[in-house]
């Protein structure tokens, strides 16, 4: 599967929208109802009421994507349901989509360089 960039910026509405929307429909729906601005790069994630479909849309620069995925045998990890929006980073959001639990991934670990002893 094609992942975010390392740095994109992820927000994750927490409420179920109504899955018969398409890619206008939902960049409407960020604007009008999270503030958010459709057309910045951002990737916004929504779920459906049953926790086993998923939609996210973004701008590449060149149009609004729109991409969509229906889990065969289990369900979407999901934040509780609640007003507004989260943010995920982008490791978080591959875990999402594969069906993991994203709540127990965390940021990576820099690298050290090793100390020589003089």
């Amino acid at each position: 599967m094609i992942g975010p960039a390392p740095g994109a910026k992820v927000m994750v509405a927490t409420r179920p929208v109504d899955f018969r929307k398409g890619a206008d429909s939902l960049a409407a729906l960020v604007a009008a109802e999270y503030g958010g601005k459709p057309y910045s790069g951002v990737i916004y994630v929504f779920r459906a009421k049953r926790a086993d479909r998923i939609k996210l849309i973004w701008w590449d620069g060149t149009g609004l994507c729109l991409m969509a995925k229906r889990l065969e045998q289990d369900t979407f990890r999901w934040p509780r349901i609640q007003e507004g929006v989260m943010r995920l980073t982008a490791a978080q959001l591959g875990a999402l989509l594969e069906g993991l639990d994203w709540r127990r991934v965390h940021g990576g670990r820099r690298p050290i360089a090793p100390q020589i002893a003089a």
